[in-house]
Protein backbone atom coordinates (compact mmCIF):
# COMPACT_ATOMS: atom_id res chain seq x y z
CA UNK A 1 0.00 0.00 0.00
CA UNK A 2 2.84 2.22 0.91
CA UNK A 3 4.66 1.48 -2.14
CA UNK A 4 1.44 2.34 -4.46
CA UNK A 5 1.30 5.94 -2.48
CA UNK A 6 4.30 6.70 -3.36
CA UNK A 7 4.14 5.47 -6.95
CA UNK A 8 1.20 7.89 -7.33
CA UNK A 9 3.00 10.50 -5.83
CA UNK A 10 6.06 10.56 -8.06
CA UNK A 11 3.60 10.04 -11.06
CA UNK A 12 1.72 13.17 -9.68
CA UNK A 13 5.31 15.34 -9.54
CA UNK A 14 6.39 14.27 -12.86
CA UNK A 15 3.31 14.52 -14.91
CA UNK A 16 0.84 17.34 -13.16
CA UNK A 17 4.05 19.70 -14.26
CA UNK A 18 4.64 18.54 -17.98
CA UNK A 19 0.84 19.57 -18.81
CA UNK A 20 0.72 22.79 -20.20
CA UNK A 21 -2.26 24.62 -21.38
CA UNK A 22 -1.50 27.30 -23.99
CA UNK A 23 -3.65 30.59 -23.66
CA UNK A 24 -5.23 31.93 -26.47
CA UNK A 25 -2.85 34.73 -28.36
CA UNK A 26 0.10 32.61 -27.40
CA UNK A 27 2.31 29.84 -28.77
CA UNK A 28 4.50 27.36 -27.44
CA UNK A 29 8.14 26.46 -29.27
CA UNK A 30 8.78 23.00 -28.35
CA UNK A 31 12.14 21.18 -28.91
CA UNK A 32 12.77 17.76 -28.07
CA UNK A 33 16.27 16.08 -27.11
CA UNK A 34 17.51 19.66 -27.74
CA UNK A 35 15.69 20.02 -31.27
CA UNK A 36 13.20 21.84 -32.64
CA UNK A 37 9.77 19.43 -32.43
CA UNK A 38 6.87 21.37 -32.32
CA UNK A 39 4.80 24.97 -31.82
CA UNK A 40 2.15 24.50 -29.53
CA UNK A 41 -1.08 26.79 -30.10
CA UNK A 42 -3.81 27.66 -27.84
CA UNK A 43 -5.10 24.45 -25.76
CA UNK A 44 -4.34 22.07 -23.25
CA UNK A 45 -0.91 19.95 -24.40
CA UNK A 46 0.94 17.15 -22.77
CA UNK A 47 4.99 16.62 -22.86
CA UNK A 48 7.22 14.53 -22.33
CA UNK A 49 9.38 14.69 -18.98
CA UNK A 50 12.82 15.22 -19.46
CA UNK A 51 12.79 14.82 -23.02
CA UNK A 52 10.41 17.76 -24.53
CA UNK A 53 10.85 20.96 -22.95
CA UNK A 54 9.36 24.64 -23.71
CA UNK A 55 11.89 26.39 -25.81
CA UNK A 56 10.16 29.62 -25.78
CA UNK A 57 6.65 31.53 -24.97
CA UNK A 58 6.12 33.64 -28.28
CA UNK A 59 2.83 36.22 -27.89
CA UNK A 60 0.83 36.52 -31.24
CA UNK A 61 -0.43 39.99 -30.86
CA UNK A 62 0.49 43.23 -32.01
CA UNK A 63 3.71 44.68 -30.70
CA UNK A 64 4.33 48.77 -30.38
CA UNK A 65 7.75 49.63 -30.09
CA UNK A 66 8.67 53.29 -29.39
CA UNK A 67 12.25 53.41 -29.92
CA UNK A 68 14.78 56.38 -28.91
CA UNK A 69 16.00 59.13 -31.03
CA UNK A 70 18.56 58.59 -33.53
CA UNK A 71 20.79 61.15 -34.76
CA UNK A 72 20.41 61.28 -38.88
CA UNK A 73 22.27 63.87 -41.30
CA UNK A 74 20.17 64.91 -43.91
CA UNK A 75 21.21 65.75 -47.78
CA UNK A 76 22.49 69.18 -47.00
CA UNK A 77 23.99 68.39 -43.65
CA UNK A 78 21.81 68.96 -41.48
CA UNK A 79 21.77 67.00 -38.17
CA UNK A 80 18.86 66.11 -36.36
CA UNK A 81 17.30 63.69 -33.73
CA UNK A 82 14.17 61.50 -35.18
CA UNK A 83 12.57 58.90 -32.86
CA UNK A 84 10.45 55.93 -34.50
CA UNK A 85 7.48 53.86 -33.28
CA UNK A 86 7.06 50.47 -34.92
CA UNK A 87 4.10 48.10 -34.73
CA UNK A 88 4.87 44.66 -35.91
CA UNK A 89 3.32 41.15 -35.78
CA UNK A 90 4.96 37.54 -34.96
CA UNK A 91 3.70 35.29 -37.49
CA UNK A 92 6.16 31.88 -37.32
CA UNK A 93 7.30 31.23 -33.40
CA UNK A 94 9.74 28.63 -35.00
CA UNK A 95 11.33 31.79 -37.31
CA UNK A 96 11.82 34.40 -34.10
CA UNK A 97 12.66 32.07 -31.94
CA UNK A 98 15.97 30.52 -34.39
CA UNK A 99 15.65 33.26 -36.83
CA UNK A 100 17.70 35.58 -34.82
CA UNK A 101 19.10 36.66 -31.67
CA UNK A 102 17.63 39.08 -29.28
CA UNK A 103 14.67 40.26 -32.22
CA UNK A 104 13.71 43.40 -30.63
CA UNK A 105 17.22 44.74 -30.68
CA UNK A 106 18.03 43.75 -34.01
CA UNK A 107 14.66 45.79 -35.29
CA UNK A 108 15.64 48.88 -33.86
CA UNK A 109 18.94 48.67 -35.09
CA UNK A 110 17.22 48.06 -38.63
CA UNK A 111 15.34 50.73 -37.92
CA UNK A 112 18.28 53.53 -37.35
CA UNK A 113 20.07 52.09 -39.95
CA UNK A 114 17.16 52.23 -42.31
CA UNK A 115 15.93 55.92 -41.30
CA UNK A 116 19.82 57.10 -41.30
CA UNK A 117 19.53 55.73 -45.09
CA UNK A 118 16.43 57.23 -46.44
CA UNK A 119 16.72 60.45 -44.46
CA UNK A 120 20.65 61.06 -45.86
CA UNK A 121 18.66 60.98 -49.13
CA UNK A 122 16.36 63.91 -48.80
CA UNK A 123 17.01 67.61 -47.77
CA UNK A 124 15.73 69.61 -44.61
CA UNK A 125 12.68 70.91 -46.35
CA UNK A 126 11.52 67.33 -47.53
CA UNK A 127 12.39 65.67 -45.01
CA UNK A 128 10.00 67.93 -42.70
CA UNK A 129 7.01 67.21 -45.19
CA UNK A 130 7.52 64.12 -46.43
CA UNK A 131 6.39 62.22 -43.54
CA UNK A 132 4.13 59.75 -45.18
CA UNK A 133 7.34 58.75 -47.56
CA UNK A 134 9.50 58.22 -44.70
CA UNK A 135 7.09 56.12 -42.99
CA UNK A 136 6.20 54.23 -46.30
CA UNK A 137 9.61 53.76 -47.36
CA UNK A 138 10.82 52.17 -44.06
CA UNK A 139 7.76 49.96 -43.46
CA UNK A 140 9.10 48.48 -46.89
CA UNK A 141 12.26 47.71 -46.30
CA UNK A 142 11.44 46.48 -42.38
CA UNK A 143 9.00 44.24 -43.55
CA UNK A 144 10.96 42.74 -46.15
CA UNK A 145 14.22 42.64 -44.16
CA UNK A 146 12.21 40.77 -40.75
CA UNK A 147 10.97 38.00 -42.86
CA UNK A 148 13.34 35.76 -42.28
CA UNK A 149 12.68 36.50 -38.75
CA UNK A 150 8.85 35.19 -38.79
CA UNK A 151 7.80 39.12 -38.31
CA UNK A 152 5.59 40.75 -39.88
CA UNK A 153 5.91 44.93 -39.65
CA UNK A 154 2.55 46.34 -39.91
CA UNK A 155 3.17 50.10 -39.74
CA UNK A 156 6.47 52.23 -39.22
CA UNK A 157 5.81 56.04 -37.55
CA UNK A 158 8.04 58.71 -37.55
CA UNK A 159 6.88 60.21 -34.06
CA UNK A 160 9.19 63.30 -33.74
CA UNK A 161 11.95 65.28 -35.77
CA UNK A 162 13.85 67.52 -33.87
CA UNK A 163 16.15 69.75 -35.93
CA UNK A 164 19.17 71.94 -33.98
CA UNK A 165 17.78 74.97 -32.34
CA UNK A 166 19.13 77.81 -34.27
CA UNK A 167 17.50 76.10 -36.95
CA UNK A 168 14.50 75.67 -34.80
CA UNK A 169 14.52 79.55 -34.52
CA UNK A 170 14.62 80.09 -38.45
CA UNK A 171 12.24 78.27 -39.51
CA UNK A 172 9.61 80.13 -36.61
CA UNK A 173 10.93 83.39 -37.68
CA UNK A 174 10.01 82.22 -41.42
CA UNK A 175 6.71 80.98 -40.53
CA UNK A 176 6.06 84.23 -38.21
CA UNK A 177 6.86 86.68 -41.70
CA UNK A 178 4.60 84.09 -43.55
CA UNK A 179 1.94 85.08 -41.12
CA UNK A 180 2.31 88.65 -41.26
CA UNK A 181 2.32 88.36 -44.81
CA UNK A 182 -0.79 86.76 -45.19
CA UNK A 183 -2.23 89.03 -42.69
CA UNK A 184 -1.12 91.82 -44.91
CA UNK A 185 -2.64 90.18 -47.53
CA UNK A 186 -6.20 89.88 -45.87
CA UNK A 187 -6.30 93.16 -44.94
CA UNK A 188 -5.16 94.47 -48.10
CA UNK A 189 -8.12 92.47 -49.78
CA UNK A 190 -10.58 93.29 -47.07
CA UNK A 191 -9.44 96.80 -47.48
CA UNK A 192 -10.20 96.74 -51.54
CA UNK A 193 -13.28 94.81 -51.25
CA UNK A 194 -14.52 97.88 -48.92
CA UNK A 195 -13.72 100.51 -51.12
CA UNK A 196 -15.15 98.85 -54.13
CA UNK A 197 -18.50 98.24 -51.93
CA UNK A 198 -18.47 102.17 -51.28
CA UNK A 199 -17.94 103.34 -54.59
CA UNK A 200 -20.52 101.04 -56.12
CA UNK A 201 -23.01 102.20 -53.35
CA UNK A 202 -22.05 106.11 -54.32
CA UNK A 203 -22.55 104.87 -57.64
CA UNK A 204 -26.12 103.42 -57.67
CA UNK A 205 -27.28 106.46 -54.78
CA UNK A 206 -25.89 108.96 -57.75
CA UNK A 207 -28.19 106.41 -60.38
CA UNK A 208 -30.91 106.72 -58.17
CA UNK A 209 -31.05 110.63 -57.50
CA UNK A 210 -30.85 111.19 -61.36
CA UNK A 211 -33.78 109.05 -61.88
CA UNK A 212 -35.66 110.39 -59.51
CA UNK A 213 -34.86 114.17 -60.41
CA UNK A 214 -35.60 112.88 -64.04
CA UNK A 215 -39.03 111.81 -62.66
CA UNK A 216 -39.66 114.58 -61.05
CA UNK A 217 -39.15 117.05 -64.18
CA UNK A 218 -41.02 114.64 -66.36
CA UNK A 219 -44.28 114.41 -63.28
CA UNK A 220 -43.70 118.27 -63.57
CA UNK A 221 -44.12 119.07 -67.36
CA UNK A 222 -46.63 116.67 -67.93
CA UNK A 223 -48.50 118.45 -64.65
CA UNK A 224 -48.00 121.91 -66.70
CA UNK A 225 -49.12 120.41 -69.79
CA UNK A 226 -52.30 118.80 -68.20
CA UNK A 227 -52.85 122.73 -66.64
CA UNK A 228 -52.61 124.42 -70.05
CA UNK A 229 -54.41 122.06 -71.71
CA UNK A 230 -57.53 122.69 -68.99
CA UNK A 231 -56.95 126.38 -69.72
CA UNK A 232 -57.32 126.08 -73.20
CA UNK A 233 -60.34 123.92 -72.58
CA UNK A 234 -61.95 126.49 -70.43
CA UNK A 235 -61.16 129.34 -73.45
CA UNK A 236 -62.25 127.36 -76.14
CA UNK A 237 -65.41 126.41 -73.94
CA UNK A 238 -66.48 130.10 -72.76
CA UNK A 239 -65.60 131.01 -76.84
CA UNK A 240 -68.40 128.59 -77.15
CA UNK A 241 -70.66 129.90 -74.73
CA UNK A 242 -70.21 133.21 -75.63
CA UNK A 243 -71.18 132.37 -79.61
CA UNK A 244 -74.13 130.83 -78.27
CA UNK A 245 -75.20 133.49 -76.38
CA UNK A 246 -75.06 135.85 -79.56
CA UNK A 247 -74.13 138.68 -77.75
CA UNK A 248 -74.86 142.46 -79.10
CA UNK A 249 -72.35 144.80 -79.72
CA UNK A 250 -72.83 146.40 -76.53
CA UNK A 251 -71.76 143.50 -74.59
CA UNK A 252 -68.74 143.31 -76.93
CA UNK A 253 -67.79 146.70 -76.22
CA UNK A 254 -68.22 146.07 -72.43
CA UNK A 255 -65.79 142.85 -73.18
CA UNK A 256 -63.23 144.70 -75.10
CA UNK A 257 -63.03 146.80 -72.28
CA UNK A 258 -62.44 144.24 -69.88
CA UNK A 259 -59.84 142.68 -72.00
CA UNK A 260 -58.08 145.87 -72.10
CA UNK A 261 -58.47 146.05 -68.31
CA UNK A 262 -56.87 142.88 -67.78
CA UNK A 263 -53.70 143.76 -70.14
CA UNK A 264 -52.80 146.61 -67.59
CA UNK A 265 -52.84 143.50 -65.57
CA UNK A 266 -53.47 145.92 -62.80
CA UNK A 267 -50.23 147.08 -62.84
CA UNK A 268 -50.23 150.15 -65.20
CA UNK A 269 -50.84 153.83 -63.41
CA UNK A 270 -53.08 154.99 -66.24
CA UNK A 271 -55.64 153.36 -69.14
CA UNK A 272 -56.03 155.08 -72.21
CA UNK A 273 -58.97 155.03 -73.80
CA UNK A 274 -59.95 156.01 -77.56
CA UNK A 275 -61.35 159.30 -77.78
CA UNK A 276 -63.44 158.79 -80.53
CA UNK A 277 -65.39 155.49 -79.03
CA UNK A 278 -66.55 154.76 -82.03
CA UNK A 279 -63.36 153.42 -82.66
CA UNK A 280 -63.89 150.80 -79.66
CA UNK A 281 -67.72 150.34 -81.55
CA UNK A 282 -65.64 149.13 -84.76
CA UNK A 283 -63.49 146.94 -82.63
CA UNK A 284 -66.47 145.72 -81.49
CA UNK A 285 -67.99 144.65 -84.72
CA UNK A 286 -64.81 143.48 -85.31
CA UNK A 287 -64.78 141.06 -82.71
CA UNK A 288 -68.66 140.22 -83.72
CA UNK A 289 -67.63 139.57 -87.45
CA UNK A 290 -64.86 137.15 -85.86
CA UNK A 291 -67.07 135.44 -83.52
CA UNK A 292 -69.34 135.01 -86.79
CA UNK A 293 -66.74 133.55 -89.36
CA UNK A 294 -65.78 130.62 -86.16
CA UNK A 295 -69.85 129.40 -86.74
Amino acid sequence: MEFLIIILIIVAVIVIPNIKIVPQAKAYVIERVGSYFQTWENGLHLKIPFLDRVANQVTLKEIVKDFDPQPVITKDNVTMQIDTVVYFQITDPKLYTYGVENPINAIENLTATTLRNIIGELELDETLTSRDLINSKMRSILDEATDPWGIKVNRVEVKNILPPHDIQEAMEKQMRAERERRESILKAEGEKKSAILIAEGEKESAILRAEAKKEAQIKEAEGEAEALLKIKNAEAEGIKIIKAAAPDEKIITMKSLEALKEIADGQATKIIVPSNLQNIATLGTTIKEMLKDEK
